[in-house]
């Protein structure tokens, strides 16, 4: 690289923070060192899409500061990025990472390295992959056409989301989770690790899936028969237990670990066992701090994560 003497630094820095100097000089300015030249540049209105790119690759903090100012989409030149795919401002995608067509990317959103977004099938049927805003997809994941997530989705690594789910807000999918489409999810939900989603589940909001947990949908398997598993509002589906085709876990509910679950499971009700039994209420769990107050249900103690005004409805719910 050139390096800016002295002598003609506070012209270059003029030059480069100027909207009227041409493109060509531009270019040749971005062959500096200095930072503070490079970052005029990355504010600068007028330097090519290409010089953003390579400032951008640069992997510097104050530059990508400076960047991010201008709500720059910022690509790594190892990404391969279709044409007809759509990308909002201030979007990141890192190395190696493959975005197809059939693709609209939100505001914010961060995509790591290795990841394929909008991968199709015949079975996606042209549906697009719509990602809200300031998401964050962690590398190593798959996204097939035919999703809409809501704003702010937070996957881990190694992720399979497939195709026809719709899911909400502030949904969470934890390292190697599998999700094999035609689901309907609710916002806040969180699934831990491992965990495996199969077809045409129905999951409310505010649902805790933990590590291991698999949601069937084959009654006698293999077959054509698809029964769908319901997890409603505020259920609790506890490490290492399997959900059975056709059962619903219903609001407020408590499937304890490594359980079988094989018939619906009533509101506010713990089971547990393989297979599955009634074992209590679940207000009369209570929490293991001392306290003495019942642990469920859980929102009335345990907030982190959620927005200030889903917490102060739950604290009026439970005055």
């Amino acid at each position: 690289m050139q390096k800016t003497t002295d002598d003609d630094f506070a012209a270059a820095l003029q030059r480069a923070s100027d909207a009227a100097t041409p493109a060509a000089e531009l270019t040749r300015l971005a062959e500096s060192t200095d930072n503070a030249i490079l970052g005029a540049l990355a504010l600068n209105d007028a330097t090519p899409q290409d010089v953003l790119n390579k400032l951008a690759a640069l992997g510097n903090k104050e530059l990508d500061v400076a960047l991010g100012k201008r709500g720059m989409t910022r690509l790594h030149p190892t990404a391969i990025i279709s044409p007809r795919a759509r990308l909002g401002r201030n979007v990141v995608v890192g190395p190696y990472t493959i975005i197809h067509d059939n693709v609209v990317i939100g505001d914010g959103t961060v995509i790591e390295s290795h990841c394929v977004i909008g991968h199709a099938t015949p079975a996606t049927a042209g549906e697009p992959l719509l990602i809200g805003e300031s998401s964050l997809i962690r590398s190593h994941s798959v996204f097939y056409e035919g999703w809409t997530f809501g704003a702010r989705l937070v996957t881990g690594h190694r992720v399979t989301v497939r195709e026809h789910t719709r899911a909400g807000s502030h949904f969470q999918i934890g390292t190697l989770g599998d999700i094999q489409g035609h689901c309907r999810i609710g916002d806040h939900v969180r699934f831990h690790s491992n965990v495996h989603i199969g077809q045409h589940s129905e999951i409310g909001s505010y649902v805790w899936i933990f590590p291991y947990v698999v949601l069937t949908n084959d009654p006698h398997p293999p077959s054509d028969t698809m029964m769908a598993v319901v997890i409603e509002d505020f259920a609790a589906i506890a490490t290492m237990s399997i959900i059975l085709p056709g059962v619903r876990v219903k609001k407020g509910a408590l499937v304890g670990a490594h359980s079988s679950v094989a018939h619906d499971v009533e509101e506010d009700t713990v089971v547990a066992g393989s297979p599955a039994k009634f074992i209590c209420e679940t207000s009369k769990l209570k929490l293991k701090d001392g306290s003495g107050a019942s642990a469920y249900p859980w929102r009335r103690h345990f907030h982190r994560g959620y927005p200030e005004e889903v917490v102060a409805a739950w604290l009026k719910e439970f005055s």
